[in-house]
Order: C-alpha cells, then structure tokens, then sequence
C-alpha cells in the first residue's frame, strides 16, 4: 500500500511537472524578440538568435528560476507627428505633419532602457519633436515650404545618433507631410496667396510675350513668305529662259546625234551583215568539215566492223583449232597415260632398271655370239696353242670375238699404231685408225614407254680388219 501511495505521489509530480513545462513554455514570433532578464543575466530569444526562439517563463516571484520578460517587435514600424506646432528662423509659427520608419536593431539595449514598446514610442516621439523642432527653427519658411526633401534627412541625421543610445536605427529619411497654418494664423496662407499672385502675374507675362513672340514671328513668316515668292517668280523666269534656251540646244544636238546615230547604224548594219556572212560561210564549212568527218568516221566504223568479224571469225575458227587440239591431246593423253605412269615406275625402280640391262646385254651377248659363229664357219682360222691344251687355246682365241675380247683387241692396235714401226704395218695391212681417238661415252638406257629399255654400248674408233690366211 505504501509503494502505491508512494508510486502515485512520483507520478503526480512528474505529470504535475509535464503540465508546468507544457504551460510555461513560450515560443517567440517570427517578428518579435523576448528580452528575458534572471537574476544573473539578460537573454534574447528570436528568430535567427543564438539563443533560440523558445524559453520557459517562470513566474518571476519563483525563487532561482524567476525571470521577468520584456516584448519588443523586430519589424519595422511608423511614428507620426501629427499637428505639430513650429516656428521657423524668424519665428512665424506654423503646423507640420511628420511621418518616421524605425526599427530596433539592438533589442538588448532597447531592454535596458524601456520596459515594453509603448514606452519606447514615447522616447522616440520625444526625440523625434526635439529634431524637428531644432531643424525648422533654422530656416525659412518659404524654403522649408520649397524644400520638403532636404528638410525630411536633415530630421534623420538629427536623430541617428540619439536613436542608437536607444538600440533602434531609421529605415529610411523621415518625411516632412504638410506644412498649415495654426489656428490663429494666415502666414502660410499669405504666402500662398502671394505665390499664387506672382504665378498669375508671372503667367499673363509669359502670355503677352508669347502673344506678342507670335504675331511678330507671323509678320516675320509673311515677310519672308512675300520674299521668297517674288525670288520664285525670278527663278522661275531665269528656269524659263534657260529652259527655252536649252531646249533649244537640245534640239540641234539631237538632230546632229539622230544623223551620227543613222551613219553608225548604217554601219553597224554594214558590219552586222559583213559578220552574218562570214558566220554563214563559216557554218557551210563546219558543215562541210563535219560531213566529211562524219564520212569519214562511217567508213573508219564500217572498216572496223568488217575487221572486228572477221578478227571474230578467226577467234571462232581459232577457238575450234583448239578445242580440237585440246579435245586430241586429251585422246592421246589418255592413251599414253598408262606407258608414262609404267614409265615412271620404271625409271623409279633401280633393280627393275637393272634387271631389264641384263635382259639386254643376254640378248646382245646371244646376237654377238650368233654373229661370230656365222663368221668362224665361214673364216679359215687357226689356232696355235702355246700353253695348254687345245680346249683351251681355242677357248682362248675365240675370247677375240667377245666384247671384252675386241676391247683388248682395239687396244692393243691402238697402241701399236701408235709407234712409228707399227702405224706403218698397219698401213701395209691396209688398217687405218684416226690420228686422235674420239671420245667414248658412257653407256645410255634408253627406256621408250610401252617398249623394253634398251642400252648404247661405247664403240671404239678403231675396226679391226681380220683376213683369212688360212694359216693358225
């Protein structure tokens, strides 16, 4: 029970608390400044201010937190002077209207001398009579009368230095309204009467000296009016005569110019047909010349047309010829096609290559052989064995009817013909030999497609010639 007591208490202080707060809290206006002055210091709350535009008023009789506030506006406002009796340099009284723009620049030191802002207005008001007073009493009225504008900054510069005690400044020049007579005077009156007297007498002046400005200006405007048209009629008899002079002139000059311009035209026709003439001749030979030029590029164009077909022509037959021969080579090609491939496998193959020589030399040898037989049969040859048996000594000679034995043969009468002794033997056997022998040359394999390959033996230059004697 307690706790609850005690728990109700807490939040009665602090609910109690939240409604002070709540009621005391105050936020300034955008045009206005609070000046809140506790018991140590002077506070300016506002709009734009350091300190903010929200603070809590506490009563001021509340101990610690009392505050007093003091209200002042920031925007601008007016004073006005109504009916305010003046006197000027020589002490002719009068009643002036004054109007005046203020505005507090430095609310501090406006808090410090006023309490609130009807206060301040009486200062100002106070101030304001005091500058007008001082500056009217220095002039007269007819300038003051004349001279609104200057009057209204001299009432400004007067006061700037007392407003700024008063932390306000001017927002512009101060205005002098009107300016009327009291009650119980007509000065102003007078003098506006008077004014008025010297415009109207001012003003009939000006008229008469227009009026008498014009009429002079008209007898003036008539006179040079009369003088220029009599200057017009002279001018215009002067143009007369030289117009008929002139024309005059311009007659017989013309009449000269039609006669030079009829022997130029003469001329110029003269000369236009001369040119037409030469023109036309000109045009018969340019026709002439383009006639033969064009006979001319017809029999060229003809003559090329007859050799384009006829070149056209033997291109064909050409083409045929060759076609044909290309048509042949391809028959002949295709026959023969299988002995270049056998041949070319042929020359690529060294044992076949071989083998095919031997073939050849067998039949050579067999043809050699058939050949010296056929002759032994009918040569008487003896054969004298010196070593051996007969067999032999015959095997031996018909070694002669070899290839190898005809080599050794050759040779050896080559070299005997090569001693003096021996050439003239040879002679007398009627045996001759060349006098340097030729070059052999080496044996050639012959391989025709489709045919054995076949091989040239080196032949010697030097033919024995063999007798019968029929003695061994």
């Amino acid at each position: 029970m307690f706790l609850y007591t005690f728990a109700a208490v807490i939040g009665g202080i602090i609910l109690l608390g939240f409604l002070l707060s709540v009621a005391l809290r105050r936020v300034v206006p955008t045009n206005m400044v609070n000046i809140v002055q506790s018991k140590k210091k002077t506070t300016s709350y506002g709009a734009g201010l350091k300190a903010g535009n929200v603070y809590w008023h506490w009563p001021r009789w509340v101990p610690v937190v009392g505050v007093s506030v003091i209200k002042l506006p920031v925007s601008n406002f007016d004073l006005s002077l109504t009916g305010y009796e003046a006197y000027d340099k020589d002490r002719v009284p009068f009643v002036v209207d004054v109007t005046a723009f203020f505005r507090i620049s430095d609310t501090d030191k406006a808090a410090q001398r006023v309490t609130n802002i009807g206060e301040l207005h009486e200062q100002l008001n106070q101030i304001v009579q005091g500058a007008v007073r001082k500056v009217l009493a220095s002039d007269v009225i007819d300038q003051i009368m004349l001279q609104r504008a200057k009057f209204g900054e001299q009432f400004t510069d007067e006061v700037g230095e007392q407003l700024l005690e008063w932390g306000v400044e001017p927002v512009k020049s101060m205005e002098l309204m009107d300016i009327r007579d009291g009650d119980d005077s007509n000065v102003i009156a007078n003098i506006m009467a008077m004014k008025t007297s010297h415009i109207d007498m001012e003003s009939r002046t000006e008229v008469a000296k227009n009026r008498k400005a014009a009429e002079t200006a008209e007898i003036e405007a008539q006179q040079v009016i009369d003088i220029r048209a009599q200057e017009a009629e002279q001018r215009v008899g002067e143009r007369t005569a030289e117009k008929t002079k002139a024309v005059g002139i311009a007659d017989e000059q013309a009449r000269q110019q039609v006669l030079e311009e009829e022997r130029e035209t003469k001329e110029r026709d003269m000369a236009v047909k001369k040119v037409e003439e030469v023109r036309q001749a000109e045009i018969e030979k340019e026709k002439q010349v383009v006639a033969a030029e064009q006979e001319k590029e017809t029999t060229i164009l003809v003559a090329e047309g007859d050799l384009a077909a006829e070149q056209r022509k033997a291109e064909g037959i050409q083409a045929v010829g060759d076609a044909e021969a290309v048509a042949r080579k391809a028959m002949e090609l295709a026959l023969v096609e299988p002995q270049i491939t056998l041949a070319k496998e042929i020359g690529e193959n060294d044992g076949y290559q071989d083998y095919l020589v031997r073939v050849e030399l067998v039949a050579a040898n067999k043809e050699v052989g058939v050949a010296q037989a056929t002759a032994l049969e009918k040569a008487d040859v003896k054969v004298i064995a010196n070593q051996g048996d007969a067999i032999s000594g015959a095997t031996t000679a018909m070694q002669l009817f070899t290839p190898q034995g005809g080599t050794q043969l050759a040779g050896m009468l080559e070299a005997f013909a090569q001693t003096p002794a021996g050439q003239a033997a040879l002679e007398k056997l009627g045996v001759t030999s060349a006098a340097k022998p030729k070059k052999t040359s080496r044996a050639k394999r012959k391989t025709t497609p489709g045919k054995p390959a076949t091989i040239d033996l080196p032949a010697t230059n030097i033919t024995p010639t063999v007798k019968p004697t029929g003695k061994a």
